[in-house]
């Protein structure tokens, strides 16, 4: 009895000491991690911070994927279609050149326009990828070539007009700019369409690369389980059902984690069929394209140089079997409407050769006024009507598959638009939310 008696007045004086103490102790106290003030304070910290850190690393990876959508549609896409076609068109005008070469004197009229719009359009396309270009190798390969195009166009005009006052020359000029064709400016234009086409592959992957992605996500979700443990924790503690802040960040953590997930998803999912079902089936039918160009011009040079070279011949039999290889290739890649303009373009390759066939039989047989007729005449079922049906269908699948690649990579980049900016508003806004509902309860304590 006597001991309770008497600690009673000792905690009493306890508790006044306490009440008595200098606010600096008082401060000092609440501010141990011990202490539910000091566990608050922690939280406080720590849910501030890793609300501002999860906003950096995904308004992060929403800029990389945004940045690389932003260059393949911009940048990268038309660079590489610049390239394609300043192969095409160079390729296409050494074809037409040796076709003018074979029907006389004086080319036609429509053979000489087509050459001079595929030099022009060859020239454009090479001073855009030069203007845009800022790759030191690139620009190595696009010089070669803007030196080089002169020199083919002056053989060319060289071997035209002594083709047109009957001399033999001109067909030995012809041969040379072939020749520089075939040895300086494809080879130079391959380099370019092939570097270009790299960089747009990277830019492709990065824009739908999913580590990145996945990290944000990840941390998206522990943040949300923090977040929930954290208000039953202070619950717990503080008798109160709902804090209005930590749930307004809820909220808004919620809110920018959906919209993180649909964006990188519906983003990558059209990038993806921007690739594989437009820009690389499109890239095949390019391939395809170069290839025929090249069998055609190597018929035309046996024609040309009356050789009857084996070489040439085998040449002309390997591009058959990759044009063949490559029109599978482009089928099986491309959406249903670009598969029924490869079919055609199948169709057409097949009865070209076949007709080519025939050529070969008579270069054989020395038949060369018949061979010639076949090869470059006019009428119906001759090789160069069919080769011209070819082309024709072969645009027309390549133009397909860019529309592909067109809408689904712009619907891609646009998926991104707002997000980046969006997700830091709402980060600051679940910064703010933790810092606001805690201090309420942090007040209580003082």
């Amino acid at each position: 009895m006597s001991v309770t008696a008497t600690s009673a007045p000792q905690h009493a004086a306890q508790r006044a000491a306490a009440a008595g103490a200098p606010p600096g102790r008082r401060r000092r106290r609440l501010l141990r991690a011990s202490t539910t003030p000091g566990k608050l304070r922690l939280l406080l910290v720590g849910l501030v911070a890793a609300c501002l850190a999860w906003g950096v690393l995904a308004a992060l990876t929403v800029s990389q994927h945004a940045s690389a959508a932003d260059a393949v549609v911009a940048t990268d896409e038309p660079l590489s279609l610049d390239a394609q076609q300043i192969y095409q068109s160079l390729a296409d005008a050494d074809v037409t050149v040796s076709a003018g070469y074979l029907v006389g004197r004086t080319p036609p009229f429509k053979d000489r326009e087509r050459y001079q719009h595929d030099v022009t359009v060859a020239a454009a396309d090479l001073k855009a990828a030069t203007a845009a270009s800022g790759n030191s190798s690139i620009g190595a390969s696009l010089a070669a070539l803007t030196q080089a195009l002169p020199v083919y166009t002056g053989y060319v005009e060289d071997g035209e007009i002594y083709n047109s006052l009957g001399f033999p020359a001109g067909g030995s000029f012809i041969e040379v700019a072939s020749e520089e064709m075939q040895l300086t400016l494809l080879p130079a234009a391959h380099s370019v369409y092939a570097q270009e086409n790299a960089q747009l592959k990277t830019a492709s992957a990065q824009a739908t690369g999913l580590p990145l992605a996945v990290i944000a996500v990840v941390a998206g979700l522990v943040l949300a389980i923090i977040l929930y443990r954290a208000q039953r924790w202070l619950s717990g503690r503080t008798h109160r059902t709902v804090n209005t802040g930590l749930l307004l960040t809820s909220a808004a953590g919620l809110a920018a984690l959906v919209w993180l997930v649909v964006a990188l998803a519906s983003g990558r999912a059209d990038l993806v069929q921007a690739g594989g079902h437009g820009s690389g089936p499109a890239e095949t039918l390019a391939q395809a394209d170069i290839t025929a160009l090249q069998a055609r011009d190597d018929q035309l040079l046996n024609l040309i140089s009356r050789a009857g070279d084996a070489d040439t011949l085998n040449l002309f039999a390997g591009d058959q079997s990759r044009l063949d290889a490559l029109l599978a290739d482009a089928s099986a890649n491309s959406t249903a409407a670009g598969a029924g303009k490869v079919a055609a373009a199948r169709s057409d390759a097949d009865a070209w050769f076949a007709v080519n066939q025939r050529a070969q039989a008579l270069d054989k047989a020395n038949s060369y006024g018949a061979e010639t007729q076949l090869v470059i005449g006019s009428g119906p079922g001759t090789a160069a009507t069919l080769f011209g049906t070819l082309e024709g269908d072969l645009n027309a699948a390549i133009a397909s598959n860019q529309a592909v690649f067109t809408s689904n990579a712009a619907a891609g980049q646009s998926a991104f638009t707002g997000l980046e900016a969006g997700i830091v508003v709402l980060a600051v806004g679940m910064a703010v939310g933790c810092a606001w509902g805690l201090s309420r309860r942090l007040a209580e304590y003082r």
